[in-house]
């Protein structure tokens, strides 16, 4: 990596920030301008895209853009054995900065829309088929991620995360969250992307566990890397690859 760590640790900060604002704020606005929850979703869902497209193209070369603490454990995994993998020190540094970032972005929202500053969602999301639908979400995008790296198209990470989570906003029945940060930061406003603090546990354990099988489906397809290949990374010798 050629980013200081703290130059890196403020874009994760950043980043997944902003990408909470993207989500909280274009659902108010959403709600604010259609009593319809069909239209309400599909312009959350297209803030959404277009903001992590943007994010990862311009943050991807700086800290990887993980914006996520799954991916960020995820790429720590695969790469702890090799000599350029990211480092545990790192991870300390990036998770703490993801979860600040995202409450901070979920604040930022409200305050544009002059909603409550922190107002914890009532929006309870504690339903088996729910949980189900974040393990999906979830293992679909860590796939996405480090199959990309295997097969050479790192570069296409911008466009193909971002066209995942958007699909997932409509095939997943929790909406696909996908990223405990994100989670935790959406907890913060009782808005239309919401999510009750009870309902986090459950949500961020079904995230973990997608993201497990995720790294076991990325094995079972791929097999095992060679050792120069384990860590993932954007192209023209670029930190690693992006996530939601």
């Amino acid at each position: 990596m050629t980013a200081s760590l703290g130059r890196r640790v403020a874009a994760e900060a950043v980043s997944t920030g902003l990408l909470v604002a993207v989500v909280v704020g274009s659902g108010i606005q959403a709600t604010e301008l259609s009593h319809d929850v069909g239209v309400q979703l599909l312009a959350n869902c297209l803030a959404t895209v277009f903001g992590l497209g943007v994010l990862i193209l311009l943050l991807g070369p700086v800290s990887g853009a993980h914006f996520n603490p799954a991916v960020t454990l995820a790429a720590w995994f695969t790469g702890r054995r090799t000599p350029g993998g990211l480092p545990l020190r790192d991870v300390a540094a990036y998770v703490p900065a993801q979860i600040a970032g995202a409450i901070g972005g979920a604040v930022l929202a409200d305050a544009m829309f002059a909603k409550p500053l922190v107002k914890f969602s009532t929006h309870d999301r504690s339903a088996g088929h729910l949980w189900l639908g974040e393990v999906v979400a979830t293992a679909g995008l860590i796939l996405l991620i480090f199959g990309l790296d295997r097969i050479g198209r790192a570069s296409l990470a911008p466009a193909a995360v971002a066209s995942y989570i958007g699909a997932a906003y409509w095939f997943t029945s929790s909406t696909s969250f996908a990223n405990p940060a994100v989670t935790i930061g959406r907890a913060f406003t009782d808005t239309f992307a919401g999510i009750a603090p009870t309902s986090l546990v459950p949500f961020i354990t079904a995230q973990m566990l997608g993201a497990v099988l995720g790294l076991g489906a990325v094995a079972t397809v791929y097999g095992r890397p060679a050792a120069a290949a384990e860590e993932v990374v954007v192209p023209h010798d670029e930190p690693e690859l992006a996530s939601s």
